[in-house]
């Protein structure tokens, strides 16, 4: 499995859209095989999701990120946890734990899209949303 996060200074980069670099990672069996930090020269929002499919990018592990990034992630095949922060590294792991702490709602504005029921309220995020790490600001 091939995992993404957008990176800087070694941290979780929170706006995936201004993202100057991710960190990909090689999975495979439950450990990291490899990893290396790839610069996105230049390339912005939309595009950055072509940018990781054609790395073979299946998993993406970011901070905040907009709705129109979040469809083409998702048109890309790309799953997304938005809503992290901290050390890249100690996500990646994380998320081959099982235990990666994110927020499945990481924006508000996605109304329309197929995730966890509608968004007509988002002061609500608080009830169902164990995986939220506290990262949801409701």
């Amino acid at each position: 499995m091939k995992v993404a996060v957008t990176y800087e200074n070694g941290e979780v980069f929170q706006h995936f859209g201004h993202s100057e670099a991710f960190k990909l990672y090689e999975v495979e069996g439950g450990e990291v095989k490899s990893s290396e930090v790839v610069p996105t020269n230049g390339s912005g929002h939309g595009a950055l999701a072509g940018f990781l499919r054609e790395r073979g990018v299946e998993v993406l592990i970011c901070g905040g990120i907009g709705a129109g990034a979040q469809n083409a992630l998702a048109e890309a095949g790309i799953k997304l946890y938005g809503g992290v922060s901290g050390s890249a590294d100690s996500a990646v792991q994380a998320l081959i734990e099982g235990n990666l702490s994110y927020n499945p709602d990481v924006m508000c504005d996605h109304h329309g899209e197929d995730h966890h029921g509608d968004h007509e309220n988002c002061g609500g995020h608080g009830e169902g949303h164990d995986s939220c790490g506290g990262h949801c600001g409701h």
